[in-house]
């Protein structure tokens, strides 16, 4: 099972009039400090607060029928369970998503207010993937994958398109792409769409350090699974492994990866809230904190580089100690 460019065109059609196309913003101020041109692709400013609604609608847009009527059921930490959320009531459908017990108060909440259910596990004792495979049984409903989909990988690939045409409105040629990476389906469906529309375009992901399974995986040349022995800030990038589909689609298309540890994504999370004026939870800052802390040597001076800013979803009070420093 694969993924075309022809299936993200396909995706656009189905996202245009419901999914936001965010804008692709540049700082001077950050393109001084690092030498090169950098432009924000701030999907922060998508519904729901990430790029994840792309993929989970361009999902379940295409579910009719029974299969609609019965509903869907998701995993997820926060992001996708309020893309999934958001999509199912746009289109009529119930939802029910397993989240960890401990994901951000504020995910959970959003997630119940777009009027999904929400069943909760805990992460370390309990597999969220046989979960929700019960509780689909169960009511008849559809599986929606976070990320290790076809139909997902291209919903996300539609980032890649806007930003490569926002682009070159701006008369700018991108040297190098950067997404954020946990199971690689944003990666993947936007390095798939950027590299067909910019062949010559380097394709960078970013992963926190010691979840840097992708990094582990295309090193070693195939799908590796490890086993974190601590947590992240980025709680929605800390999948143990890069997904089946999505891993072949990585071998063809990435140039390098970098990861970032929780001091570097806590200083760009600060930098884009006081010099971007954009708020930004940790996972989707993790491309800014690679940048900002050298470790990109693709960025080269003079460069244009474009980065994937996603999600929006940070709680309240972890923020505030961010902000102040205290994290």
């Amino acid at each position: 099972m694969s993924v075309s460019f022809a299936d993200i065109e396909a995706a656009a059609a189905r996202l245009a009039g419901h999914a936001a196309e965010t804008p692709l913003i540049e700082s001077p101020a950050l393109n001084d400090r690092l030498g090169c041109r950098v432009l924000i692709k701030a999907e922060t400013l998508q519904r729901a607060g990430a790029f994840k609604f792309r993929g989970a609608y361009n999902r379940l847009v295409q579910l009719e029928g029974e299969e609609k009527r019965r509903g869907v059921v998701a995993f997820s930490s926060g992001n996708h369970a309020q893309g999934v959320a958001l999509a199912a009531k746009l289109l009529g459908m119930p939802a029910l998503i397993v989240m960890p017990s401990d994901a951000p108060a504020v995910k959970v909440a959003a997630t119940r207010g777009y009027g999904a259910d929400v069943l909760l596990y805990d992460r370390l004792t309990e597999d969220r993937e046989a979960i929700a495979a019960k509780v689909a049984a169960e009511r008849a409903a559809v599986v929606v994958p976070a990320f290790d989909d076809p139909h997902i990988i291209a919903g996300q690939g539609t980032a890649g398109i806007e930003l490569v045409r926002q682009a070159k409105a701006l008369g700018a040629n991108l040297d190098l792409f950067m997404a954020p990476v946990s199971g690689g389906g944003l990666l993947a469906g936007t390095s798939l769409a950027v590299r067909h529309l910019s062949p010559n375009t380097d394709v960078v992901g970013v992963e926190p350090t010691g979840f840097d399974d992708t990094a582990q995986s295309l090193a070693k040349g195939e799908r590796l699974e490890i086993k974190p022995t601590g947590r992240s800030y980025c709680d929605a990038l800390e999948s143990p492994a890069p997904g089946k589909i999505v891993f072949p689609i990585l071998r063809k298309t990435v140039s390098g990866m970098a990861d970032v540890t929780d001091a570097e994504v806590a200083e760009a999370m600060r930098y884009a809230y006081t010099t971007l004026k954009l708020v930004v939870e940790p996972g989707g800052s993790v491309c800014l904190a690679a940048l900002l802390a050298g470790k990109v040597p693709l960025a080269r001076p003079g460069s244009t580089v474009a980065i994937v800013l996603s999600g929006a979803n940070v709680d309240p009070a972890f923020y505030a100690q961010v902000l102040a420093g205290e994290a």
